[in-house]
């Protein structure tokens, strides 16, 4: 049922859309205005991906099965919702030719105000009505040998519509969203910039971890990890609040000392080395809680992170990070410190970067973000993943971070009790009871 999962996966996406509707149409009844590229935007995803992709390969595929298999219960359920389905385009349409009438920057417009409101909650509603009524109807009627046929048609990597290069796009549209947003809600840039390849590091990267234990005074907070991470990979780690994972990240990044155990990088212990000589060896981490530093212009944050790099790559870096994140050129010589909180998570990422590394630690990047810029830190992290950055990543979203995981460990109260590849631990009945809510 990996067509389920990906269904469910892009269902949490159109929610957090639908919720940055209502908090647009917020900021527009306060007065504030949000510019017209914003909604084009947002239009274009909607289109592209939620009507072009989402809602026919529903329609095609899995409705379809449902039907030939229990034609009076799925027309009860399936009836409304594919009528949903046809009529979504023409009110978008309608949507955008208002937009097209109106001044470039939106405020104040009760009728455009009112049908965004009425978009979001249409959309929410109709995502609840098919994970509470279509997908368990799915999971009931349908037989193992329609799921293989379901499976491969939403894991077709070829498929021009629904394929790699095609998410690749939705990815980059759902950035220009991000980008174009007001502050209080997204990244806020000026122009909607776009990801360019961030030339990976060609040395390989491995990491592996046996018997690592650290303590805090008489308190041991890690006790005998053993954890490995391949070069290429996206490795998760998750578990409640308390369970070790950021002293974890703080002990491989030579931040917090080990008491036991042994940490090799690339084939070499490097288990004595100082925190700064494991960066020039290419770990680079970016912090819980952002740790940007307030008072220092942005640029000057990205130069620290790369203060083990040659002066002559800088310029040439500061690019790359530039190009992914244009707000952050448009504010280089302000503080650090006024940055929105969207604004510092990317700062801190790019300043990783920056240190060119061959294994990126990410901790917690999506705490306390608005539900738009959390979909916009995934995407970043595919990102970065495809363009063959190794990643550890610590995140409290564990629904978000086992859907983009090679491979997952669970950790508690400083120990791995379990470890398994992304899907498997989605599936794990114990992590989903303890860590996805369900």
């Amino acid at each position: 049922m990996r067509a389920l999962d990906i269904i469910q996966d892009e269902h949490r996406n159109l929610w957090r859309i639908a919720t940055t509707m209502v908090l647009i149409a917020d900021e527009m009844e306060q007065g504030g205005t949000v510019d017209e590229g914003f909604f084009e935007a947002l239009f274009d995803y909607i289109r592209e991906f939620m009507d072009g992709c989402h809602h026919s390969k529903e329609d095609d595929y899995l409705f379809a099965a449902m039907r030939r298999r229990s034609p009076e219960a799925a027309a009860k359920v399936l009836d409304r919702l594919e009528a949903e389905h046809r009529n979504g385009p023409q009110i978008l349409a309608e949507m955008r030719t208002h937009l097209g009438q109106a001044p470039g920057a939106l405020t104040h417009d009760t009728v455009f105000i009112a049908a965004l409101r009425e978009y979001a909650s249409n959309l929410k509603a109709h995502v609840r009505a098919e994970e509470k009524e279509a997908i368990p109807l799915a999971r009931e009627v349908l037989t193992e040998e329609d799921w293989i046929d379901i499976d491969v048609a939403f894991s077709d990597n070829t498929d021009p519509l629904f394929g790699e290069l095609a998410r690749a796009e939705y990815r980059e549209l759902y950035h220009r969203i991000a980008m174009l947003a007001p502050e209080s809600i997204g990244l806020g840039g000026q122009s909607a910039g776009g990801f360019r390849h961030l030339a990976a590091d060609p040395h390989e990267a491995l990491l592996k971890v046996t018997g690592l234990e650290s303590c805090y005074g008489r308190i041991k907070a890690l006790k005998g990890i053993d954890l490995e991470v391949k070069k290429g990979e996206l490795v998760a780690l998750i578990g409640a609040n308390g369970a070790g994972k950021t002293t974890f990240l703080r002990t491989l990044s030579g931040v917090q000392p080990m008491s036991a155990g042994q940490i090799e990088f690339a084939g070499v212990n490097i288990s004595n080395l100082r925190a700064d000589l494991r960066v020039r060896r290419g770990i680079c981490h970016s912090p819980e809680g952002r740790q940007v530093f307030g008072p220092m212009a942005i640029e000057d944050n990205l130069r620290l992170g790369a203060y083990t790099r040659p002066r002559d790559q800088l310029d040439e870096d500061l690019e790359r990070v530039y190009a992914m994140f244009p707000i952050l050129k448009e504010k280089r010589s302000l503080p650090a410190g006024t940055l929105s909180g969207g604004q510092q998570q990317m700062l801190a990422i790019s300043r990783a970067l920056m240190g060119r590394p061959k294994l990126l630690l990410l901790d917690e990047p999506s705490m306390g973000l608005a539900p738009l810029l959390v979909e916009e830190v995934f995407n970043v992290i595919k990102t970065l993943k495809a363009q063959g950055i190794t990643i550890l990543l610590v995140e409290q979203n564990a629904f978000a971070a086992l859907g983009i995981a090679d491979r997952a460990y669970v950790l508690e109260t400083g120990s791995v009790t379990l470890s398994g590849t992304g899907r498997e631990m989605s599936s794990n009945e114990q992590v989903r009871a303890a860590y996805l809510g369900m």
